[in-house]
């Protein structure tokens, strides 16, 4: 018996979504044509953007279609520095497609700390806004390694008071935990299908009346002028069938099988990263030293359980955690394994893996114990 437990990194395709990418083919046709086949399209396309917005409590005129995360992040912080924001606050334990483009930006930029429980530090970021300029600045609802959800709706007003663009990377916080565009505060709102059980190479960016969008992509008037290019409609499609699939209670339900799995390893010398502060129900960071992370994810593949070392963004390399590093645990930050459950997970998963790491983490030491006695 095979688990996937790596949902963190994407998750496995809902049967719902899978279905919708399969009409959209079927129909064909470009959403901007006036023939039969486009108005299909384009009734899907908005029928999802609907459906997109209803999950993170927006309107559909705010969601802006584009090719995943990534790009939305982009968007994002592009468009702030358009409109003439001139520092940026980025979040010490933001993902690469956020800390990436802040640092080649040109801007000033300032490193957000956060505490050894991996939340944002809001007395740091008082004390930054008070310096002055247009600051445009960058924290995650949900941390994608260790699942801490951070304090948004407290930094908002702090944020909006200084004059500053406030942007929220929901990609793995939406379908997992409730999300409210509006009680957030944010200016704009990454998303991304493939994280909630919809086709990968589609995502959405939110954007609020105070964010005024610059497009990057240019000759074509798709996104109400906001990212020219044809609609993916199929992606989009299983997008929004993902969206209106989405299940916060089951998601919770995760959250005794995590800590079950969190007490054994911790029975055996581990530390979980994040505990104590709000985290997802369904993720789980921890490291044990001397289990490397690569050493663990690779034993866990052979005995039939797929988890990930962290971000899978980096072509298949096993990275020490610059989350923990963050949190003030480069000790740790060699070891971290994650954990992440889903849509279609059950507590025998979270069960297996948590005996296969036992198996595993026995072997080792006695390997060791053996060697050194040779």
């Amino acid at each position: 018996m095979t688990v996937y437990l790596d949902y963190n990194a994407t998750a496995k395709v809902r049967p719902q979504a899978a279905a919708a990418v399969a009409r959209a083919l079927e129909i064909g046709g470009n959403p901007s044509s006036v023939h039969a086949a486009g108005r299909a399209a384009r009734a899907l396309v908005e029928a999802a953007r609907h459906d997109v917005a209803e999950l993170v409590g927006a309107k559909a005129s705010q969601v802006t279609f584009v090719s995943g995360g990534a790009e939305a992040d982009a968007l994002a912080i592009e468009s702030a520095i358009g409109a003439g924001y001139d520092r940026i606050i980025v979040g010490a334990t933001e993902h690469d497609v956020v800390a990436e483009p802040a640092r080649l930006s040109g801007l000033p930029t300032a490193v957000w700390p956060v505490d050894a429980r991996g939340l944002a530090d809001l007395g740091w970021l008082e004390a930054a806004l008070s310096e002055g300029g247009r600051p445009l600045v960058c924290l995650m609802l949900a941390n994608n390694e260790t699942g801490v959800i951070q304090p948004v709706a407290e930094a908002a007003p702090m944020v909006r008071a200084a004059g500053g663009w406030l942007h929220v990377d929901a990609v793995e916080a939406a379908g997992k935990i409730a999300v409210d565009f509006e009680a957030l505060g944010a200016d704009t709102l990454a998303l991304s299908a493939h994280k909630l059980g919809g086709p990968q190479g589609v995502g959405a960016l939110v954007a609020g009346p105070r964010a005024e969008l610059h497009r990057q992509l240019h000759g074509g008037g798709q996104e109400r002028g906001r990212r020219a290019g044809t609609e993916n409609t199929p992606g989009i499609a299983g997008f929004g069938a993902a969206a209106r699939a989405s299940d916060l209670a089951a998601m919770a339900r995760q959250a005794p099988w995590r800590d079950a799995l969190a007490a054994k390893v911790a029975a055996e010398g581990a530390v979980v990263l994040g505990e104590g502060a709000p985290r997802l129900p369904q993720t789980l960071c921890f490291a044990a030293g001397g289990l490397s992370s690569e050493l663990q994810v690779m034993g866990l593949d052979l005995a039939g359980v797929m988890v990930s070392a962290g971000a899978a963004c980096s072509s298949g390399k096993v990275k020490a955690s610059r989350v923990a590093e963050a949190m003030g645990r480069t000790d740790l930050a060699p070891f971290a394994l994650r954990v992440s459950g889903g849509w279609a997970t059950t507590e025998a998963d979270w069960v297996r893996c948590g005996e296969a790491w036992l198996e595993m983490c026995h072997r080792h030491r006695a390997r060791r114990r053996a060697s050194a006695a040779a």
